[in-house]
């Protein structure tokens, strides 16, 4: 490209009435679970109205032109293109401290920012789930789309990031695909269960108490059942859901205001809400565990926010885990994926080059667009002169058939500079040939 900043790309816009040529930065920030303790992640953690609000404010910023918010248990991310890359970054920190609260420096030190393509990147590894927790797990996806949806709905997605996503979605589809590395697919859920057989040695018989009726309550209601379980009570905000989800697996719904009183007789209580408070309190528990008999109570929290009063682990035969406590059971299937996670960062280098290489197209366009617009306005300013004079007494169906070929005529007139502008080759200066392209055309209009 010659002479643009690596991660910056000249490209064609129209908002607000700019001129069709701007410089333009992709960039990402935010922070995961390899940055950030989930005491940290649960404060900065955004709910749907919360992200929708943060696209709005951040799309109406001058110099931001398109933005994407992602926020999972796992992470929290702004992706944006923009004017300037890092006054964008200062306006997405400065937006997350006010929403949630948080003094900047709080969180500041574990943000990560990536340009350009860096950025994209990191996008491909995340939709490919080469970036989480759980490597290969498939949640990651669902909720990337759902991110993306919002994105649309919003307007705050143009072409560049509707490219991007679109890209990222195919690039996780042939890793799942093409590698391995989806193979006996472990998840958070999948973890939480392995960690509960550690402690209980069998899980058969055992009862357990679901709370939240979610994706990842579905999956780890699969795994409970491969696993023998006894009765399975799921108690839900929505009571209806809670029952759709209990009666497809024969377990039984219970209303929420219902929890302390199932305490008492559970084993096993896996809660996944999106409940920005406290649902099981330590009060709660202290007052089921004296009819339990010294009996284990077992309780996994794979919410962000957290569910479950982590001062509970302080009770006798109470065992409290968190998400971040299921990285030691996750970290055990690191090593056997490796192999295939080599594979799928091949396929996500060879995308990146592909979208790259798109990128670098974009500031091509512009000249294009001039090129063809004024060969068209000149086509069109004879035609007009002709048809007015030597041509005026044809039909007004002779008139068409002579306008589509002038049309026809000039596309392939044009047909070989814009092939030679598009496919220059990578060892050439692309700026000199768009420079001699635009003199030769006198598409600046000097004289």
């Amino acid at each position: 490209m010659g002479d643009l900043p690596s991660g910056r790309y000249l490209i064609s816009h129209d908002r607000e009435g700019d001129e069709h040529k701007a410089m333009l930065d992709i960039v990402l920030t935010g922070l995961n679970h390899t940055t950030a303790p989930v005491e940290l992640r649960e404060k900065l953690a955004f709910n749907s109205e919360e992200s929708a609000g943060a696209i709005e404010f951040l799309k109406a910023q001058p110099g931001i032109r398109e933005v994407l918010l992602f926020s999972t248990c796992n992470r929290v991310e702004v992706l944006m293109t923009a004017d300037n890359g890092q006054d964008a970054v200062e306006i997405a920190k400065k937006h997350i401290s006010q929403v949630k609260n948080t003094p900047l420096d709080v969180f500041e030190t574990n943000l990560y920012i990536h340009h350009g393509q860096e950025a994209v990147r990191h996008i491909f590894r995340v939709a490919a789930s080469l970036d989480s927790m759980v490597i290969g797990e498939p949640q990651i996806l669902g909720q990337i789309k759902e991110a993306f949806r919002t994105a649309v709905l919003k307007k705050a997605s143009g072409v560049i990031l509707n490219r991007l996503f679109h890209r990222a979605f195919n690039v996780a589809k042939r890793v799942r695909t093409e590698t391995g590395i989806g193979d006996s697919a472990v998840s958070i859920s999948y973890a939480a269960i392995e960690l509960a057989k550690k402690i209980f040695g069998d899980l058969e018989n055992r009862t357990v108490l679901l709370v939240g009726a979610g994706e990842m309550a579905e999956l780890a209601v699969e795994h409970l059942i491969r696993n023998r379980v006894g009765d399975i009570f799921v108690a839900n905000r929505t009571f209806e859901r809670g029952v759709e989800l209990a009666s497809r697996f024969s377990g039984k719904a219970i209303r929420f205001e219902e929890i302390p009183s199932a305490l008492e007789t559970v084993d096993i209580i896996i809660s996944s809400t999106g409940s920005p408070t406290v649902v099981i309190s330590r009060e709660m528990v202290k007052s089921a565990i004296r009819t339990r008999r010294n009996r284990a109570l077992f309780f996994i929290d794979i919410a962000v926010p957290r569910d479950i009063d982590p001062e509970i682990n302080r009770l006798n035969n109470c065992y409290v885990y968190d998400i971040d406590d299921l990285k030691g059971v996750i970290d055990g299937n690191v090593e056997t994926r490796s192999k295939e996670a080599i594979k799928a960062e091949r396929i996500v280098d060879e995308a990146v080059i592909r979208f790259e290489k798109w990128m670098e197209g974009l500031h091509i366009v512009p000249t294009i667009v001039d090129l063809r617009d004024k060969m068209k306005a000149m086509a069109a300013m004879e035609l007009e002169k002709t048809m007015g004079s030597s041509l005026k007494h044809l039909s007004e169906k002779e008139k068409m058939a002579v306008a589509r070929m002038s049309e026809a005529l000039l596309n392939k007139i044009l047909h070989d500079p814009i092939q030679f502008l598009k496919n220059g080759g990578c060892h050439r200066d692309e700026s000199v040939y768009l420079s001699l392209v635009r003199v030769l055309f006198n598409l600046d209009g000097t004289d």
